[in-house]
Formats: C-alpha cells, sequence, structure tokens
C-alpha cells in the first residue's frame, strides 16, 4: 500500500502542457511511494484522450471517472473512497507541485501528531513564470477564517483517517467554488488543527482571468457558506457578521481594480520574502510553462 495518495479533479484542462507539468510534478517527487488518483469529471474529448495518454506513462497513476459532470467535490470524494494511502494530498490540474514538496509534508506530519492536516506558502505564477507570493498562517487560529481560507487547497496533506469520521467534501450548492473553505471550517469546529509549512513548496496558477471567473452566484453562495460555518466556529460576533457580505462587496468591485490590488500585494509578498522562505527550484516553472499560451 502507497504511504501517500495524491488526489486530482480534471475538468476540461485544454491546455495539455500545463496538464503534463503538473501531473509530472507529483510522478517527480522526491518522496516515491504515492498513488496518483485521477478523477476525470466528464471532461470533453480531447482532455479524455489526453488523460489517457498521459495515464500510461507511470504504473502510480489511477485514472478514472464518468462521462458526466459532477463538480469538484464530487471528484475529490470519489478519489478519496479509491485512496489507499496513510496521507491524502490534494493537486490541481493547473498547479505545480515541487519536488520535495511531499516529502516534506510527509515528515512534518511524522513528527507533528496534533496536526490533522497541512498546507504551505506558494508561489503565483502565470504563462510568464512566477510573479508574487502567498504566505499563509503558520498556526491559523478560528479568526483566521473571517478574510478568507487560510490554507491554499492544493498544497493541502490530510491524514487519511479524519475521512472516516467526516463526510469529505460538501457537494452542496453552498458550497460551490469554495469546497475547500467548507471543509477547512469544518474540520477545525470539529477540534481537528491544521498548519502551514513556512515553505513555498508549490506554485500556484493565478492570472488576470481569475477573479473575473467568480461570477455573483458563487459569491452569494460563499456569503451563504460563511454564515453558517462562522456560527459553528464562534466567530459571528463582534465583527464575523461583516465578514459574511465581504465576497458580494467584492464582487461588487470592478474585476480589474481588484486584480490589480491583489497582484500587486503578492508580488510585494515575493518581494519580501523571496530570501526567507525557499522554494527548492524556481526555475521549474520556468522551464515547464515559459512560453506556452
Amino acid at each position: 500500500m502507497p504511504e501517500i495518495s495524491v488526489i486530482m479533479g480534471v475538468y476540461n484542462q485544454r491546455n495539455r502542457r500545463s496538464l503534463e507539468v503538473s501531473i509530472d510534478s507529483i510522478l517527480n517527487q522526491t518522496y516515491k511511494d504515492i498513488e496518483f488518483i485521477i478523477y476525470d469529471d466528464g471532461s470533453e474529448k480531447e482532455t479524455a484522450k489526453a488523460l489517457k495518454e498521459i495515464s500510461k506513462k507511470d504504473e502510480r497513476i489511477v485514472l478514472f471517472g464518468e462521462s458526466k459532470n459532477h463538480g469538484l467535490a464530487y471528484s475529490l470524494n470519489a478519489c478519496i473512497q479509491k485512496a489507499r494511502g496513510r496521507y491524502i494530498a490534494r493537486m490541481d490540474a493547473d498547479d505545480i507541485s515541487y519536488p520535495k514538496r511531499l516529502e516534506i509534508q510527509k515528515n512534518y506530519l511524522d513528527e507533528y501528531k496534533e496536526y490533522a492536516f497541512v498546507g504551505c506558502n506558494a508561489d503565483l505564477f502565470d504563462d510568464d513564470g512566477v510573479w508574487g507570493s502567498r504566505k499563509m498562517p503558520e498556526k491559523p487560529q478560528k479568526t483566521d477564517f473571517l478574510k478568507y481560507s487560510p490554507y491554499i487547497h492544493p498544497t493541502v496533506m490530510y491524514r487519511s483517517e479524519i475521512f472516516k469520521k467526516e463526510i469529505g467534501y460538501n457537494t452542496s450548492k453552498e458550497s460551490l467554488r469554495c469546497e475547500d473553505y467548507e471543509l477547512f471550517m469544518r474540520l477545525t469546529a470539529e477540534g481537528l488543527k491544521g498548519a502551514n509549512i513556512q515553505l513555498r513548496l508549490l506554485a500556484y496558477r493565478e492570472d488576470e482571468k481569475s477573479q473575473a471567473r467568480r461570477s455573483m452566484k458563487y459569491r452569494i453562495s460563499e456569503a451563504k457558506c460563511r454564515y453558517s460555518n462562522f456560527k459553528k466556529l464562534g466567530i459571528m460576533f463582534p465583527k464575523g457578521w461583516l465578514y459574511v457580505l465581504r465576497p458580494i462587496v467584492a464582487g461588487l468591485i470592478p474585476a480589474g481594480l481588484r486584480t490589480k490590488y491583489k497582484r500587486k500585494e503578492s508580488a510585494n509578498e515575493y518581494k519580501k520574502n523571496s530570501f526567507r522562505f525557499g522554494n527548492f527550484d524556481a526555475g521549474f516553472v520556468d522551464i515547464g510553462l515559459r512560453g506556452e499560451k
């Protein structure tokens, strides 16, 4: 049985090069005792064909899925059901895990038994390479959920045992586009602890189109998700109710202004911490994606 199960849901990742680089970044990890479970969530013909061809390159890849699209939460739950590892690590089809990510996260969970899951910091990149970084709180507290999720979803590694008690990802409409946020709040409300390793172990794709993808419908769903989970966490008062409205208010600001502000903030973070938080192989992103559109 593998020590780590890496899970990935894929839906119409049309850039085959990005898909291959993402998958290769897991297959080329320094820690080798893994299985890579990939769920094809009803992708179109070209993506489905690419996944089948890529899956043949390594026997550790377990590819399955359905012709109907069900959404990310459903996909990840299906992967969790198949997972055999002691740890379950998330991965997305357009991000890049740096070579030592799984090794470092496994060692962390081996040593610190009090944590049920662990994430890390991340570089931010687009088709031109790394342009910023995101630093997460090392030991998130309940109040860290007020602004946004204190964990970057594709960086997280869980102890698989927690999913024997928890239902996994919530597939309700209320959790659309914030499946991870809901899960992290629910786990925290149940008394489980998470942490973030203060190293950039993953390159997270975030381009100028990212903000535009979130319609008001999803922002309203997030507000509902915040409301119900803030109550469970006991952080609704004195100011939690204001943060419930945060995604809706943000949606009223022109996407261009939101993107400009976030990119400036992340670029400054990258400059400030470029020598403090190693990414172990900064060139990996450039080698894999430079020039690919």
